[in-house]
């Protein structure tokens, strides 16, 4: 109830300001930003994400993390000593309406920034929107990768942070006896899980795996028996998992009534995480395994206050995870970076993220903007879901690891003709 009183009071008080500057004659009173995005007092933001439709049960907790940022750094002074004030706005799980809306925020709100998306589908809508109007996008979701856009900072990571270990650690705990590592990929049908499979197949290409099944299903999909037939006919060592969305509920739960356990064939997911098993239940969860950057078991004093805060607005039964953290983090970086540019306006902002100083200390540790890639350095970690529903870490990288987004440092990519 908090939460949607909060929405509909930040909806309400942002058209309030659009209203009073248009009463006054525009931007007279604004400092240095977008036109109309700040005033004597307030600086204005968008929020974009999924609060309807297929995706709407990942995204929904995003919103609130991005609410949660922005209420702490206002009771802390603001930015730049203005208050930060949000719009809305609901991508329906439809790229078509995330592009309209992305539109709207730019053109008609002129926001500062905007925060959100989850699917690469949705974000490719939303590019250039944000290109053609110089708006800058947060965008806090792991992804394929193969894109560095000068109007986004991507706050996830791309496949060297995620797929790409998470298919070195297969390789080397899930092979079979014959050194071969057999897999079976499944994803919903959109450009994220294609992209990575394709990644995934020339890395086959040059380890020992075979893979032994590719199937993707339509974002809301929830039949999954002809997809679990292949699967039993296959017998892969393991499944790489990119479904998206609340499709994931009926894979995890169809796997385990059809007699299938993580014992039998482990599912390694890249996109499902502690929200999507708290809604499935645990018990179809347990044992399975995930890739991301972060978990909310991350032993960090930053990760516990993060959690506490965010269970403490929310309620105790709500999980954090890493795209809420990411969510969370963009919010950060985009102030300091706004602090050290000592504007709002989009082209100094982007300055200040390309210095290589802006950077957070996130629940998951250091992140620092890479200024070529606008990505962030992070650590890679394999985690397995426990009875309670939560991840435990198995294996981290030892350092954070630079953003590759293009693949430059892998003798594969080229070779498959990924990358630049």
């Amino acid at each position: 109830m908090k939460s949607f009183m909060r929405k509909a009071f930040s909806i309400f008080t942002a058209a309030a300001i659009t209203l009073s500057l248009a009463a006054c004659g525009g931007n007279s009173n604004e400092t240095e930003g977008n036109s109309s995005s700040t005033n004597s007092d307030t600086v204005k933001v968008g929020i974009l994400h999924s609060m309807t439709g297929t995706m709407a049960m990942s995204e929904m907790p995003l919103v609130d993390a991005v609410e949660m940022a922005i209420d702490e750094i206002n009771e802390n002074g603001g930015v730049l000593g203005k208050q930060i004030e949000y719009v809305l706005e609901d991508g329906a799980s439809d790229s078509a309406i995330f592009a309209e809306k992305a539109t709207k925020l730019l053109t008609s709100d002129n926001v500062a920034t905007v925060f959100g998306c989850w699917t690469s589908a949705s974000r490719k809508a939303v590019l250039p929107v944000f290109e053609g109007n110089n708006g800058l996008l947060w965008y806090p979701v792991q992804y394929e990768g193969l894109e560095s856009s000068h109007n986004i900072m991507y706050t996830s990571c791309p496949p060297n942070q995620q797929a790409i270990p998470a298919v070195d650690y297969l390789y080397e705990n899930n092979k079979g006896d014959d050194g071969k590592l057999q897999l079976f990929l499944l994803g919903s049908d959109y450009v994220y899980p294609r992209t990575t499979n394709t990644i995934i197949k020339a890395i086959a290409e040059e380890k020992v795996i075979e893979i032994v099944g590719e199937e993707y299903l339509p974002l809301g999909h929830t039949d999954m028996s002809t997809v679990l037939t292949k699967i039993q006919q296959t017998k892969p060592d393991a499944i790489i998992n990119t479904i998206n969305g609340d499709s994931n509920v009926a894979f995890f739960k169809q796997f385990k009534d059809a007699g299938l356990t993580a014992n039998d064939i482990p599912i390694m997911s890249f996109s499902c995480y502690e929200e999507d098993i708290k809604g499935m239940g645990a018990e179809y969860a347990e044992g399975h395994l995930f890739a991301w950057n972060y978990f909310q078991t991350v032993d960090t004093p930053e990760s516990t206050t993060f959690t506490e805060k965010y269970k403490a607005l929310y309620g105790e039964d709500r999980v954090t995870g890493d795209p809420i953290q990411d969510a969370y983090i963009g919010v950060y970086l985009w102030a300091a970076a706004c602090e050290k540019a000592g504007s709002f306006d989009v082209d100094k902002v982007i300055e200040a993220c390309e210095s290589g100083e802006i950077e957070y200390m996130a629940p998951e540790g250091l992140v620092t903007i890479d200024p070529e890639t606008h990505h962030l350095y992070k650590v890679a970690r394999i985690g397995k879901a426990n009875a309670e529903g939560q991840i435990e870490e198995l294996w981290s990288t030892d350092e954070r690891i630079k953003p590759d987004p293009w693949l430059t440092g892998y003798s594969w990519a080229a070779e498959a003709g990924l990358g630049q």
